[in-house]
């Protein structure tokens, strides 16, 4: 009589069986699932071939080590033949395969199965040593990354803006052209990896309880001979001496934040410093040297430089309001989070809207207000019929004129001030916006800082339903044509991975941008346009997402990502949100975000470093629980993710970044890079990825990880004269440096917070520091903070 064989074998040995079971019929269900919506047919075949790997384990047959051989060197061939050899995109595809199939050449667990199995082990054997030579040479072998070296030769650059020392960053990009590129050198290629702490500054300004989730430490301080200036996120001034960190004063503007407000954050001052030439007497003696501060409440103070006091002969004692005439006065519902243009006559000064939460909110109105006195001298409102119409007393801005939140850039040479503009919330369906929201949305704007007249705009993208405003400072430089000729021009990063590139003269395109065709099909009472310009300068993917891409931590969550994938609406860019959900890619976060690029003028070369994250926008019909008007009560969310209301419109919406069910991406590595441009000739010339998953992971981490994943990131590069590149932003706590012309990493610090900021590199007796603050990002989810953290060679470097 024949043995029951399964009834005998030995508890691993049905342990491993179930496992190979469970691993197969989860493949097999999903992978149906997947092939159903138009997916991959690996998963299912993958599934029947474990199930079978199972059976025979199960009777205790040798030959499942043959079959596992099979399905694992099948994978790996499948992997590569999807993705090529990228080291983390083929690890979630074989992951899980390659720890089982060690586990299954452990001699406790092959001998138990029957004899013949010790011929079975050397093919399992082999292929798992195939997959293994496979992942070694995708670690060494980056498809993603471009190795090239950027040209060294220098000519001599020109400038719009006042010369300034060599030493001092008295502007949040150093100068308001925007080029965040310093001329110092004593930190160079040779001895940055000497760069020490020298010291760290405690603002004592933390995370309330009553804050919104969006609080944020994005400064960049300034320096003015040996101070610097800085504000926190609840918008307090710390003055503090630049060679040693220690404060000499402090302001406090007493903001009352609630959970309701979208942002609360402060990306730094402007300074301003008044002469007998530009202003009166009584200015020069009441406060020569001025701290300009947006504050988050709708107000802007005027405080003296020298002692932290309010300035007595600015506007109201010191205090303008900004909620002068605004259609909507609920403090937190128009925010200036980012530093004033500041010339010799004006303050030019815009501010945020909060974004999705009704079509009755603040005006996106920019506005010139006299630098002495706070006077109003003329207004920008980009919603109205005649936006240089200042409304009478009873009378208001236009509600929900397009917006401009990030920073903007000046020209003192043509006097005009370059401002990149948002869209008219809601954002993400436009069925009832006029034709005044429309015409300047998410553009560039040219004003005249003077008078606040048009000088030019252009548009970035038409009738805009993604929320792809102009997220970054504008960067204004020259450089030389073909013919040899100096040409002005200004770099527009968007978050749609465009970089427009115009002459800052006229607007007139530099680098082509077409008029492409984009997906149709608007939700119903809305549409989208034909085309969208797409600029020849780009880091935009240059295909569309495909299942392939999709990604997670194991084959599990790769397959949800991919069902999740294919059950949303995705016809590459600008793919119009839908009630099904839409796949936002790039997404709303954008390629670019605040922190812009930095240009060296004298090489003509830039710095870049885009991202790349999907996110996924799902229209919410109107219906029980979801009201069309809004409620009395209502308030804003403290977010820019998640459910966002709409009030006003059709729909409601649903934003937030594509996720795996273990809260991962669930497109592929990388999410960020570090780049060079070329601006000769506005090719790429190297990028690497940038950023680790030291800090993203799941438990603490107490050693750095030596995997360069190419990190999500919030905050710009600078560039400096000896070479040398620095950057925070990345969703680790780290600064880092770069050599400018290859992209080799030469130095890393770890930062005691997470570090969503753009350094500064500033020089106090005869030292150059490089400093940046780490204080955290909320709704990015890095660690918070209060730190400035400074640091310089030690004194006996070479």
């Amino acid at each position: 009589m024949a043995e029951n064989r399964s009834e005998k074998q030995p508890l691993i040995v049905k342990i491993s069986a179930l496992f190979a079971a469970l691993c197969g019929l989860y493949l097999l269900i999903g992978g149906v699932w997947l092939v159903a919506i138009g997916g991959s047919w690996y998963y299912p075949i993958a599934g029947i071939l474990m199930l079978g790997v199972a059976w025979l384990l199960w009777k205790g047959k040798a030959s499942a080590l043959w079959l596992y051989a099979a399905v694992l060197l099948g994978t790996m061939l499948w992997g590569v033949w999807e993705v090529g050899f990228d080291f983390w995109a083929l690890t979630p595809r074989c992951d899980v395969l390659v720890f089982f199939g060690v586990w299954l050449i452990l001699p406790f667990v092959w001998r138990k199965l029957t004899v013949p199995a010790a011929r079975a082990v050397p093919t399992l054997l082999v292929s798992l040593i195939i997959s293994a030579v496979i992942l070694f040479w995708a670690g060494f072998n980056d498809p993603q990354e471009i190795n090239g070296t950027l040209r060294t030769d220098t000519t001599a650059a020109t400038s719009s803006a006042p010369a300034i020392a060599d030493g001092d960053w008295p502007a949040y990009g150093r100068t308001q052209e925007g080029q965040r590129y310093s001329p110092l050198k004593q930190i160079n290629t040779d001895n940055v990896h000497q760069l020490k702490e020298a010291w760290t500054f405690r603002t004592g300004d933390l995370k309330l309880p009553t804050d919104p989730g969006e609080i944020t430490n994005e400064v960049t301080p300034i320096k003015v001979g040996d101070t610097l200036f800085l504000c926190t996120a609840h918008q307090r001034v710390f003055a503090l001496d630049a060679a040693t960190g220690k404060e000499k004063w402090h302001f406090d503007p007493q903001l009352k934040a609630d959970p309701s407000f979208q942002h609360l954050t402060c990306r730094g001052v402007s300074y301003h410093e008044a002469t007998a030439q530009n202003a009166g007497p009584d200015v020069v003696a009441d406060c020569p040297r001025r701290i300009m501060l947006p504050v988050n409440d709708g107000r802007l103070f005027a405080i003296n430089a020298d002692n932290g006091k309010l300035c007595e002969s600015f506007a109201n004692k010191g205090i303008l309001n900004l909620q002068t005439n605004m259609p909507v006065t609920t403090p937190g519902m128009y925010e200036p989070t980012s530093p004033p243009i500041i010339t010799d006559k004006t303050i030019v000064i815009a501010g945020a809207v909060t974004d999705n939460f009704s079509t009755r909110e603040p005006s996106g109105v920019i506005r010139g207000f006299d630098v002495n006195t706070g006077k109003l001298l003329w207004a920008f409102d980009p919603g109205a019929k005649d936006p240089n119409a200042i409304p009478a007393d009873e009378h208001h801005f236009t509600p929900n004129s397009p917006n401009s939140w990030a920073p903007a850039a000046y020209d003192a040479k043509l006097d005009l001030v370059y401002l990149p503009m948002g869209v008219t919330t809601p954002d993400i369906w436009g069925g009832n916006r006029t034709p005044e929201q429309e015409r300047y949305a998410s553009s560039l704007v040219a004003l005249n800082a003077t008078t606040g007249k048009l000088a030019w705009s252009y548009q970035t993208v038409h009738h805009d339903l993604w929320d792809m405003d102009l997220p970054s400072q504008p960067t204004l430089t020259d450089i030389t044509d073909k013919n040899g000729n100096q040409v002005p021009v200004v770099y527009v990063p968007t978050k749609t991975g465009n970089i427009f590139v115009l002459d800052r003269r006229d607007g007139k395109l530099v680098v082509p941008a077409p008029e492409k065709p984009v997906p149709q099909g608007a939700a119903k009472g809305d549409y989208v346009t034909p085309t969208q310009p797409f600029s020849d300068l780009s880091f935009r993917p240059k295909a569309d997402l495909s299942g392939k891409d999709m990604w997670g931590a194991t084959m599990f969550d790769q397959l949800v990502c991919r069902v999740m994938f294919h059950s949303l609406r995705y016809e590459g860019i600008f793919t119009p949100p839908s009630e099904q959900g839409t796949l936002v890619f790039p997404g709303n976060l954008g390629m670019f975000e605040w922190g812009g690029i930095s240009v060296d003028p004298n090489r003509q070369v830039a710095i870049a470093n885009p991202m790349a994250l999907p996110f996924v926008s799902k229209l919410i019909p109107r219906g029980p629980g979801n009201p069309m008007e809004q409620p009395k009560d209502a308030k804003g969310s403290g977010t820019e993710a998640g459910i966002q209301p709409q009030y006003g419109v059709p729909y409601g919406v649903t934003l937030n970044p594509f996720l795996s069910p273990f809260g991962l991406p669930c497109k592929q590595p990388a999410w960020g890079y570090i780049s060079a441009l070329d601006l000769k000739t506005h090719d790429i010339v190297w990028k690497k990825r940038i950023g680790t998953p030291r800090d993203s992971m799941p438990f603490p981490m107490p050693f750095p990880v030596p995997f360069n994943m190419g990190m999500p990131m919030l905050g710009g590069p600078i560039s400096t004269a000896g070479n040398v590149l620095f950057i925070g932003a990345t969703a680790d706590n780290y600064l880092r440096a770069f050599n400018m012309t290859n992209g080799e990493k030469l130095w890393e610090a770890r930062l005691p917070a997470g570090g969503q900021a753009t350094p500064m590199t500033y020089e106090a007796n005869g030292k150059q520091y490089v400093l940046i603050a780490a204080g955290g990002h909320g709704s990015f989810g890095t660690k918070m903070g209060d730190y400035i953290v400074a640091y310089a060679l030690p004194d006996d470097a070479k």
